[in-house]
């Protein structure tokens, strides 16, 4: 157990603990050959007890020393000694986004302003192969200027490790936690992105939209509960709603959220939106208390509190949970999502729905019509109707990457449910969708909310079926309409 006076490497002396975290400890220490202080991480977690973990940690931090970026924390130095590797990096102000937090919410122009920080400090790591997997406040510090530092890079968590081990142990914060990663099936860039959304979103809403009485309780609100509408985050909404979105190849990337970020920065500073630019008519939510813990690494940093009011959490990937999860044994924990069983998207003729203008809302077309390619053909070519700008309904995406069986495999699961009349696209031929992507839709929609109302008709709200703007016109990424428990959010008409 180190101690205050400790030495490391012979020339950092132990001052004091900063904190501890599920990874290990930070110590504020003299760096006696520079004479200057120093923030010395000693990497307890598996590190000690696995060869391969050790690698790993000094791989990361090797890399992470590599950047030269504002808004990343600066790593002088590795030191392999002793039981435990130690990271040696720039001392920061022992303020952080969550102490910034607790004053009250952030308005829209500062939420974003920080957001772009961020962002560029994911890109950076993200582009030598690291993964944050823990962004929230607490690994936010702020410099006395006000700018933004991410924390903890490639170190809160490792390449390859699972959230939840075998042992019960959860790595990362259960609120911030991408659904992708609960359920161990994804761990990219687009992971990030998520956390990123939900730390803006306490930013500027106050409460932790996703946070429950227990971490279990919160893992179940990631994977299945829709966020909350915002309102206070005024031309920040868009944004949260395309990041906070469950399937990962329909969030935007960090090129296109970039730009979506300057631009409610300059909206928000342009009509002066602030805290004080709330809707005093929407009802305030309390957040609820701080999860109680998961077995495995304990934290010292309390999770971030606040009075608020939550957000929308578009769903996307069709799909209907079985059965609810979690199970809990006296000495692990496991997270047991029932089977995703593809739901009957049945394109039939739908209930006319409210468009929220007070007017039925009917697709065009309540089926779609002879299809442009079926599941099983060919890759379809561009269909000039969404070329040229069409709503759509989207029910769920395919990677490319993944192979053709894997589209044909969700059509055919689709066609095992009753679903005969299906279309589907190539997200290349298509400037305001993400490319790389096989996207099964429904159209005939004259504006977003009428595609959720269709969707509503169906039944397929849970089942994040969403309404999406597809064109050839790259700044279209943003018009996503979303269903919500508390109604639609998001971008639904574009004049």
């Amino acid at each position: 157990m180190s101690a205050p006076g400790d030495v490391v490497d012979g020339r950092f002396t132990l001052v004091e603990r900063l904190g501890s975290g599920g990874m290990g400890t930070v110590w504020r220490a003299r760096d006696t050959v520079l004479q200057r202080e120093v923030a010395l991480k000693e990497v307890r977690y598996g590190a000690d007890a696995d060869p391969a973990v050790r690698e790993r940690v000094l791989r990361e931090a090797r890399a992470l020393a590599r950047i030269s970026h504002p808004h990343v924390v600066t790593v002088h130095h590795v030191v392999d000694q002793g039981p435990h590797p130690w990271i040696v990096m720039e001392l920061l102000p022992n303020t952080s986004l969550q102490d910034r937090i607790s004053a009250g919410p952030m308005g829209p122009a500062e939420t974003a302003r920080v957001g772009r920080q961020l962002l560029s400090a994911l890109r950076a790591a993200h582009a030598v192969g690291i993964r944050h997997r823990d962004v929230k406040p607490a690994n936010v510090l702020l410099r006395t200027d006000g700018s933004a530092v991410l924390t903890d890079f490639g170190i809160a968590a490792l390449p390859g490790a699972t959230s939840l081990t075998a042992t019960g142990e959860l790595v990362g914060s259960p609120e911030f936690m991408a659904p992708e990663r609960v359920r161990a099936r994804g761990d990219g860039p687009a992971a990030d992105l998520w956390s990123l959304g939900l730390v803006l979103y306490l930013c500027v809403e106050g409460v932790s939209p996703l946070r429950r009485v227990t971490a279990l309780a919160t893992l179940a609100a990631v994977l299945d509960e829709p966020v909350p509408p915002p309102v206070r985050s005024g031309p920040l909404a868009p944004v949260l709603a395309a990041l906070l979105v469950r399937d990962p190849a329909a969030r935007p990337d960090a090129e296109t959220l970039d730009a979506m970020l300057a631009r409610a920065e300059a909206e928000a500073e342009a009509d002066g939106s602030g805290p004080a630019a709330v809707d005093r008519r929407a009802p305030t939510l309390r957040a609820a208390p701080a999860p109680d813990p998961l077995p495995g690494p304990s934290s010292s940093v309390p999770p971030p509190r606040g009075p608020g009011t939550p957000a929308p959490v578009p769903h996307r990937r069709a799909r209907r949970r079985t059965g609810r999860w979690a199970a809990l044994a006296v000495t692990a924990v496991a997270v047991a999502v029932a089977t995703a069983a593809v739901t009957v998207y049945a394109l039939r003729d739908g209930t006319p729905g409210d468009d929220g203008r007070g007017a039925p809302a009917t697709p065009t077309a309540t089926a779609p019509a002879t299809p442009t390619a079926s599941a099983s053909s060919a890759a379809p070519e561009t269909n000039p109707d969404l070329a040229a700008g069409a709503w759509i309904a989207q029910l769920g995406t395919v990677g490319k990457s993944a192979g053709t069986e894997a589209r044909d495999r969700m059509a055919r699961a689709l066609d095992d449910k009753g679903v005969r009349e299906k279309e589907y696209l190539d997200s290349d031929g298509y400037a305001s969708l993400r490319p790389g992507f096989w996207v099964f839709y429904a159209k005939g929609f004259t504006d977003g909310r009428q595609a959720v109302a269709w969707c509503r008709a169906q039944g397929l709200v849970r089942e994040e079926c969403m309404g999406r703007y597809v064109s050839g016109d790259p700044t279209d990424f943003g018009y996503q309409c979303l269903a919500s428990g508390a109604g639609v959010s998001g971008r639904c008409f574009r004049d």
